[in-house]
């Protein structure tokens, strides 16, 4: 995530308080109290990249691209916070967690 988009975010949870919630926060509770974790596929690219696929997401497809292992959690997390229009400067409200050992999935 660049870090004029995480200013930006900041910036705006600032100036809103600590009462603004993006209805998107609400709405992904929702979802995952409702239909339970998203799953994802990862397909390793030609060039070692990984492509990161949601499985089972009701609303169409969340993909993501990494360049390595290490930075798969962050980008997934983004992505799904992208999906719900919620703001990245509010993914610790969201409390986005990788769930189970075998499957990769985020509730």
């Amino acid at each position: 995530m660049s870090i004029v988009k995480q200013t930006k975010d900041l910036l705006i949870k600032a100036l809103l308080g600590k009462a603004f919630v993006p209805t998107g926060l609400a709405e992904l509770n929702h979802y995952f109290r409702v239909h339970g974790p998203i799953g994802f596929r990862r397909e390793r690219q030609e060039d070692g990249s990984i492509v990161v696929i949601s499985e089972n997401f009701r609303y169409g497809s969340i993909i993501t691209h990494v360049k390595n292992e290490s930075e798969l959690d962050v980008k997934v997390t983004d992505a799904i916070l992208t999906a719900f229009e919620v703001p990245s400067s509010f993914a610790k409200e969201a409390d986005l967690k990788r769930v189970g050992k075998e499957e990769y999935a985020f509730a």
